[in-house]
């Protein structure tokens, strides 16, 4: 895909304006599309291991994603794309991205219900019974270390 690229930065290593666009991304989808105002700044983000997967088109943040350690297993959240890169495939690239940097260790989310199949396609399987979080139904996903 041209002018596609996708990054991987500690938090030490986001410059303020991509932290900005980021943390923008993820108020403009969570908090005003989807209506679901929550305490998204939750402090996982400045962890020393906290990866943040970013994927800009011409030099414009479309898709973003972290990555957390807990401990023997990863934690992969915040999975968002603007609408302007959706159905396009560029949430695989996030995904791929994201699982190279968990290893071989276990890797754990929470899966909006609907988008359960498109996880799967990428390993990981339902762990557990649906829930509300955030008045959202979403699905426990594991998939297991390599």
């Amino acid at each position: 895909m041209s002018g596609v690229e996708v990054a991987v930065r500690s938090f030490a290593e986001l410059d303020v304006a991509t932290a900005y666009d980021a943390w923008r991304l993820r108020q403009d989808v969570f908090v005003i599309e989807q209506d679901c105002p929550y305490p998204d700044l939750d402090g996982r983000d400045r962890e020393p291991t906290t990866r943040h997967v970013l994927l800009h088109e011409d030099d414009v943040l479309l898709g973003y994603l972290r990555v957390l350690d807990d401990g023997d297993e990863a934690r992969i959240g915040r999975v968002v794309l603007a609408r302007a890169g959706r159905g396009r495939g560029l949430a695989d690239l996030l995904m791929r991205a994201a699982l190279a940097e968990t290893g071989d260790r276990a890797v754990v989310l929470h899966a909006q219900s609907p988008l359960a199949r498109w996880y799967a396609t990428h390993g990981f399987a339902v762990a557990g019974p649906e829930f509300l979080e955030d008045d959202i139904p979403h699905l426990p996903m594991r998939r297991e270390g390599r």
